[in-house]
């Protein structure tokens, strides 16, 4: 079975066009800076300040402009915010942590969007077939690296037609494993 591309995530945030509109003008469009391994996903130039009650980072936008706002950071982060953002898969905001969002033009506060979110598979519906998993299985994933190897539990499978393969963690498991630049996992399926 072929090696899986892992990619490190760091805190980023997804947002409405209203959200976008107040925080850097009217009819305001991201400008894509470096397309991602996702289809149509992009860093754009645009970035905010987002704060919580004790602390603030500035944060990349991510495009194109999404239906909800999601602000993905991860457990270290949520100190150094102040918030308490649950572990969820990406889209699951619905009472999540909240925050204010600020941007050149003006400021928003969100009353939920902030996440942890939780390590997934990105892959297409070959590729699914492929692996011989399915959307929301859960599985591990072995990644060597020199000096801190790791098997990462509890790791989503996400399948679209518009994924490409790919494993995402955030910058505190990638920093557990040590990974520097590239890496790769073998993916290990459940016995129970």
């Amino acid at each position: 079975m072929e090696k899986i591309l892992v990619e490190v995530s760091a805190r980023h945030v997804h947002l409405t066009q209203e959200v976008i509109d107040a925080v850097f003008g009217e009819g305001h469009q991201l400008t894509p800076k470096k397309y991602l391994s996702q289809p149509g996903l992009y860093a754009a130039e645009e970035k905010v300040t987002v704060v919580g009650p004790k602390g603030s980072f500035k944060m990349s936008v991510l495009g194109p402009a999404r239906k909800y706002n999601q602000i993905e950071i991860s457990q270290t982060d949520t100190r150094t915010l102040g918030v308490e953002a649950p572990l969820r898969e990406s889209g699951f905001v619905d009472g999540s942590a909240p925050c204010k969002i600020i941007g050149p033009c003006g400021e928003v506060e969100l009353n939920e969007g902030v996440i942890v979110t939780k390590r997934h598979i990105h892959m297409s519906t070959d590729d699914a077939k492929n692996y011989n998993v399915e959307d929301g299985e859960v599985v591990c994933v072995k990644i060597k690296t020199v000096g801190r190897s790791l098997i990462f539990d509890d790791v989503v499978i996400r399948v679209s037609k518009d994924y490409a393969l790919a494993m995402h963690l955030d910058t505190d498991e990638a920093n557990a494993a040590m990974i520097k630049g590239s890496a790769y996992g073998t993916l290990i399926k459940h016995a129970d």
